[in-house]
């Protein structure tokens, strides 16, 4: 039954990173990160205390709420984001190659590290990978700082396996919510047109 839930929750990190590529709206892209905190929560869960785990949650919850308070306090701008490449069929191609190579590749990962299951590979794999894309096609303080926070994110569930110390649980909370506030304070410093 866990294992099926690690699924779940693999498959919801996977509609989260691909929507936060998609999605063009500051708000809707929050809203998707605070999601794609909650598989992330359920797949480091699986190899650490539940309280620990859900640093992990609040942590990227209150990272979500540091950029959307700075974009709401923020000069009002449109919400859409205009960066190359636009399209987003070339967005949703784009993830489909990410998806393809985690494929290929959660196996051997997953063999090689030893006692991780698969899910969470596949999961930790995909925002690594969907948030090094992210990061290939865009320059926007703010869809840089979430790229970051993805890709942190996938490092976290793998780096869970490995380590259970509550004082990296701490460093870890602190470098995203240090994130948070760098891509926030880089979001208010820049002029309005470069800040989407």
């Amino acid at each position: 039954m866990l294992e099926i839930l690690n699924w779940v929750a693999a498959i919801l990190i996977l509609a989260a990173s691909t929507g936060l590529i998609l999605s063009r709206d500051w708000r809707w892209s929050l809203a998707i990160l605070a999601v794609q905190y909650l598989g992330v929560f359920w797949l480091v869960q699986a190899q650490w205390p539940t309280a620990m785990a859900a640093v992990k949650l609040v942590t990227g919850w209150m990272a979500a709420a540091t950029l959307g308070i700075t974009l709401v306090s923020a000069a009002p701008r449109s919400g859409i984001e205009t960066a190359w490449p636009e399209g987003r069929l070339f967005r949703l191609f784009a993830a489909g190659l990410v998806i393809l190579t985690v494929f290929a590749f959660a196996p051997h990962v997953a063999d090689w590290l030893g006692g991780v299951s698969l899910a969470e590979v596949w999961g930790s794999l995909i925002l690594i990978e969907m948030g090094l894309l992210h990061l290939g096609i865009t320059s926007r303080p703010l869809r840089v700082t979430i790229a970051l926070l993805t890709i942190l994110s996938g490092f976290e569930i793998i780096y869970a396996t490995v380590e259970g110390s509550i004082l990296v649980t701490a460093l870890l909370a602190v470098i995203n919510l240090g994130l948070a506030l760098a891509g926030s304070y880089t979001i208010t410093i820049l002029p309005v047109e470069e800040t989407q």
